[in-house]
């Protein structure tokens, strides 16, 4: 794999992060022990770092470049030693205590969200995975941290997966051997088009110059100049991490979305605004006055497309909070999305991505931090759906029991939900700023709750 530019967007998540606010993705995969004795600890770790280092992406590191002035360029490390990307982790609390599964993932949480806090080492590949290791014959996890730049949550999933048994052994089959010759390597991309090319990259770039004014515009008319919202969701950044995660049934938000009509993700959605409108009184806070807003990321990836980068864009929703019906809650969301849906991803204060997208590589090396700060002028909350393979997963033959995906917080922001599914469940990774929200379990319990309530009021709201 030769030089390859950082994307626009790319270049602008990686030049957002600071120390307090890294901007790496991540996964809490936890394994079921399966046949585990048989590997061991260390060979768990052997196998993980075999498969990590066979993929391709994950031995490339970010180098400046003097052409884009301002840009920076994807290279092989030509010094990668997987050995400081995969490590091992144990929990001596809950071997000592033999907490079960219970304390094995409340153990595992708590590490995992210390982890989250560090960034990744800058001159290396941008990512790290952890063994989390609990009793010899218990469940342990991998912690997967991936920088945005190097993928958005799509092809983090499509990198990560290359781990798992199933994968692994098909892109083993899939590898070309000597005799089957060798793959070309992509051409760098071209800086000095040809004369038959000017045409239609002016004609490109005025559509794209286009595009993002009216993205600009949407900006303006959607920023607040009140920041005044949920106060554990507006507080200061103290740098700290803290994971919770939370189960829900998928039987059970499909049986809701039969009946409300609409996606599973407009049910997600008002699940979300739910837990956290129970969250707020339990704990004693004042309901915002005006409802909190989420940046609901939409993947702009086409089949075939691009297999690197983040191809991004987003819908801006309001989380009505301030509704006490829950299912005139789900059909606010399920309004709101339907009018996000009929706009289009690339209309609209949330495409803010495609904006990022259209500007020159110096803007986002400089103009990095302010945008940073404007963030909270547009969202409160980051709610993120990530895709998983539908069929089994294991590692090392040890079953996944479930994936806990993780999104970055931006400037200004405390909370951050990740949802995705496996098997019959949908699981939810919260990341929170520590010491904002230190009840950040409990949101995860209300998430949980407000599916129940849903689903009890089901009958009554058959005519929905």
């Amino acid at each position: 794999m030769g030089t390859e530019l950082l994307a626009p967007l790319d270049l602008a998540f990686w030049h957002l992060e600071s120390d307090a606010h890294p901007m790496h993705l991540g996964a809490l995969a936890v394994f079921s022990p399966g046949d585990r004795p048989a590997h061991g600890p260390e060979g768990l770790l052997e196998l993980l770092g075999t498969r990590a280092a066979a993929i391709p992406r994950l031995r490339m590191r970010v180098r400046d470049v003097l052409l884009p002035v301002g840009g920076a360029a994807w290279s092989v490390d030509k010094d990668f030693d997987v050995h400081r990307h995969v490590k091992r982790v144990s929990l001596p609390e809950a071997e000592a205590a033999g907490a079960g599964e219970a304390g094995f993932m409340a153990a595992a949480t708590r590490l995992a969200g210390e982890l989250m806090e560090q960034p990744l080492r800058r001159g290396l590949p941008p990512w790290q995975m952890y063994v989390i290791g609990g009793a010899p014959d218990g469940p342990f996890a991998v912690l997967v941290k991936l920088h945005h730049a190097l993928a958005d949550g799509m092809r983090a999933v499509a990198i990560g997966a290359g781990i798992f048994d199933e994968i692994a052994s098909v892109a083993g089959r899939a590898r070309p051997g000597p005799a089957a010759g060798r793959v070309r390597p992509v051409p760098p991309r071209s800086w000095m088009p040809g004369p038959r090319q000017v045409a239609g990259l002016a004609l490109g770039r005025i559509e794209d110059l286009g595009r993002a004014f009216g993205v600009g515009a949407s900006l303006v008319r959607a920023s607040r100049l009140d920041l005044r919202g949920a106060p554990a969701l507006s507080a200061s950044s103290s740098g700290t991490r803290r994971l919770a995660t939370a189960d829900l049934d998928l039987e059970s938000v499909q049986r809701i979305r039969r009946v409300a009509g609409g996606t599973s993700n407009d049910v997600l959605l008002a699940v979300v605004a739910g837990a956290l409108r129970r969250w707020m009184l339990e704990r004693g806070e004042p309901l915002p006055g005006a409802d909190p807003r989420a940046l609901v990321p939409v993947s702009r990836r086409r089949p075939g497309g691009a297999a690197t980068g983040n191809r991004l864009s987003a819908y801006l929703l309001g989380l009505p909070v301030s509704e006490p019906d829950p299912w005139e809650r789900l059909r606010a969301v399920r309004g709101a999305m339907d009018r996000n849906k009929s706009a289009g991803p690339l209309r609209g204060a949330g495409a803010v991505a495609v904006l990022a997208d259209q500007l020159p590589s110096l803007a986002h090396r400089f103009g990095a931090p302010l945008a940073g700060n404007a963030a909270r002028m547009l969202f409160d909350v980051l709610v993120t759906s990530v895709p998983l393979p539908r069929s089994a997963l294991s590692l090392g033959g040890c079953p996944l029991r479930a994936l806990y995906p993780m999104a970055p917080l931006a400037r200004g922001q405390s909370l951050a939900v990740a949802l995705t599914t496996y098997g019959s469940t949908v699981q939810i990774g919260l990341v929170a700023d520590g010491k904002a929200l230190p009840d950040l379990e409990r949101l995860g319990r209300c998430a949980e709750d407000e599916v129940a309530e849903l689903l009890a009021l089901l009958p009554t709201s058959a005519t929905l």
